[in-house]
């Protein structure tokens, strides 16, 4: 360990984006400047109103899975001075969000992934959704595929090549409770719970 800084909640995911890490501190976004490794500092915040789950960042905006208050979408173009520029409610609990191109996928729990137009937030935001048959944990984007960690359903494929219009074309039941997932070439790499890692 090199450096840290002691966050006021509870971190629960981060990513790095330039000389920035945003940690998703369940109560809040914390922007930390990491510029120096050896000297964390945070340099921004801004509360969230549910709980902040996941974070991803693309471009100037973060974007937070926020449970029951569904997708928190801010501006982060000036760091010290975050501010939350659209919500968008969905209609379960959102765990995780991944970008890719002008759509957030939200692994949205019990609801399943729900599909964000994200290029000119329309009124109606949701472009199109697809009902796991599990619990949606957790979802990453590679190509035209969203994969999805399903909870006790395993890993879910869902065609993502019409947005509005996802479909699941392909699933493996893994023996444990799917939370997590990265693709990495070939191969699907679930966090699969009691049940350890699932390739």
């Amino acid at each position: 360990i090199v450096g840290s800084v002691d966050t006021p909640g509870y971190a629960w995911d981060v990513t790095v984006s330039g000389s920035y890490a945003y940690v998703a501190d369940v109560t809040s976004l914390q922007v930390i400047d990491i510029s120096d490794p050896s000297n964390p500092e945070i340099v921004g915040s801004v509360d969230t109103p549910g709980y902040a789950w996941d974070v991803t960042v693309s471009g100037n905006y973060a974007y937070v899975a926020d449970d029951e208050s569904g997708l928190q979408i801010i501006d982060i173009s000036e760091p010290a001075n975050p501010k939350i520029a659209r919500s968008v409610d969905t209609p379960g609990h959102a765990w995780d969000v991944t970008v890719s191109g002008n759509y957030a996928y939200v692994a949205d729990d019990w609801a399943g992934l729900q599909v964000i137009d994200i290029s000119a937030m329309p009124p109606n935001p949701i472009a199109g959704s697809v009902d796991t048959p599990g619990y949606a944990w957790d979802v990453t984007v590679s190509g035209s595929y969203a994969y999805v960690a399903d909870g006790e359903s395993g890993l879910q494929v869902v065609d993502i090549s019409d947005p509005a219009n996802p479909e699941i074309v392909g699933s493996v039941d893994t023996p444990g409770h799917a939370v997590g997932i990265v693709i990495s070439g070939n191969y699907a790499y679930v966090a699969d719970y009691e049940s350890g890692l699932q390739v």
